[in-house]
């Protein structure tokens, strides 16, 4: 149970795997904690290794505020896609 509103915490763990390392990397710093805003009662956590991102999305506010921030969280990975694509061109 979180500590502070008595809800357990519930955590989604996201791996997505790249061709390479560099792709893995851009991709985190653009969804990294300091670019992506969660709401209070929610934590990020992001990694860039082995060619792979790894997030730790944990809720303490529900599932339907885990879901609506998985849900953003993955807009931002895709248009980050995107726009690592776009330069690469």
């Amino acid at each position: 149970m979180s500590r502070n509103s008595g809800r357990p915490e519930i955590t989604a763990n996201i791996r997505i795997r790249y061709r390479d390392e560099e792709t893995a990397r851009a991709v985190e710093r653009a969804v990294s904690p300091d670019n992506f805003q969660a709401p209070k009662g929610i934590t990020l956590e992001a990694e860039a290794a082995d060619g792979e991102l790894r997030i730790t999305v944990a809720c303490s506010r529900g599932l339907g505020s885990l879901i609506a921030t998985v849900d953003d969280l993955l807009s931002c990975v895709q248009a980050a896609e995107r726009a690592i694509s776009g330069v690469r061109r």
